[in-house]
């Protein structure tokens, strides 16, 4: 590539969901990372695509709502273009409701959800189903039709192979032209904090992937545990939040995971562990996203801070992005701006 519009700096779903965007602008677009697509949190096995509560509706909600909306086509026309697939379904999710109080709230919380997400999707308090469901005291569980699952590591792979279809350039090393994004998770966010020990801007998760096909089944939460039936007919379970770590691998923390996983949904109780995994998520000390200019580096970018809900949010995290870069139209929340941070 003689000429380079933008270069994008890391090949997590942040950069590519942003190279991908240029590229639909006409920009001509290198991403660099020196581990590939996928090496980093983007190379997760989870992937819940899950709303906030819709009480207290603010900014960060109703940007997440806005993204989750847009999932299905974006993934679809990824697809399309590379010849991965994202593992995507929307296929809901059940939350356990420990009691009548919990109960009482998750039925005022079904009113906010009409009131936020319209028709687009429904949040109901049922009967928890005798076939899949996680444990409930209550004997009920809430119904949300938002929420979707895909699997992060392919649909990271399938990204790349998107953005490689329309032209763009992916390597491990090379010059940086053009505009710059830097989405190079929690060592990006650790840049803009020098004086930052190694555990800043970073959470370690660990997860876990079971031998059991529920393919089709609604994905669960429960005790703060959630469990994804993926689309190759295994099932997810993740995912540790560790403020405190001493090294990224997986440890005991991840075995009294899965263990409650197995008493959370007995469907679970006999599914072999085929994987095990643990990253480092990147989060900033807000926990919301960076999006936008650089602080301090005129003609640079920041994409970064996904934290738990990097997934969810990259398709308009990067859509955005490349519509400010390349056509000066700044339609990204404020509050998510560096330079106001």
């Amino acid at each position: 590539m003689t000429r380079v519009d933008v270069t994008v700096r890391g090949a997590g779903v942040m950069g590519l969901s942003v190279a991908w965007a240029c590229l639909a602008l006409g920009a001509r677009v290198r991403v660099i990372d020196p581990r590939g697509p996928a090496a980093g949190a983007s190379g997760g096995v989870v992937g819940a695509l899950a709303p906030h509560v819709p009480g207290d509706w603010n900014v960060k909600k109703a940007f997440q709502f806005q993204a989750l909306l847009m999932a299905e086509a974006f993934w679809a026309n990824v697809a399309a273009a590379g010849g991965g697939d994202p593992g995507y379904g929307r296929h809901g999710r059940l939350q356990a409701l420990s009691d009548d109080r919990a109960v009482t709230l998750a039925r005022k919380r079904g009113s906010a959800a009409t009131e936020y997400w319209g028709r687009a999707a429904t949040w109901d308090v049922i009967p928890a189903p005798p076939d899949w469901a996680p444990a409930s005291a209550s004997g009920w569980v809430v119904h949300d039709t938002l929420s979707a699952r895909l699997h992060p590591r392919r649909a990271t792979l399938a990204l790349a192979a998107a953005v490689r279809a329309g032209g763009g350039d992916l390597v491990t090393d090379g010059p940086v032209q053009g505009l710059t994004v830097d989405a190079t998770g929690q060592a990006g966010l650790r840049d803009l904090l020098p004086d930052a020990g190694p555990q800043t801007c970073g959470e370690k998760g660990q997860a876990a992937v079971l031998v059991l096909d529920m393919r089709g089944a609604p994905q669960i939460f429960a005790d703060g545990v959630h469990v994804v039936p993926q689309a190759d007919g295994t099932v997810s379970v993740g995912a540790t939040s560790e403020r405190e770590w001493s090294d990224e691998g997986t440890d005991g923390a991840l075995e009294h995971l899965i263990a409650r996983a197995r008493v959370l949904v007995p469907a679970l109780g006999a599914a072999p562990v085929s994987e095990r995994w643990s990253g480092i998520r990147p989060r900033w000390t807000t926990r919301a996203p960076l999006i936008g200019p650089h602080p301090t580096a005129p003609g640079q970018y920041i994409l970064n801070g996904g934290y738990k809900i990097g997934f969810a949010i990259a398709p308009l995290a990067g859509q955005l992005l490349a519509q400010l870069m390349l056509q000066g139209r700044d339609c990204i929340p404020a509050e998510f701006h560096p330079v106001r941070r």
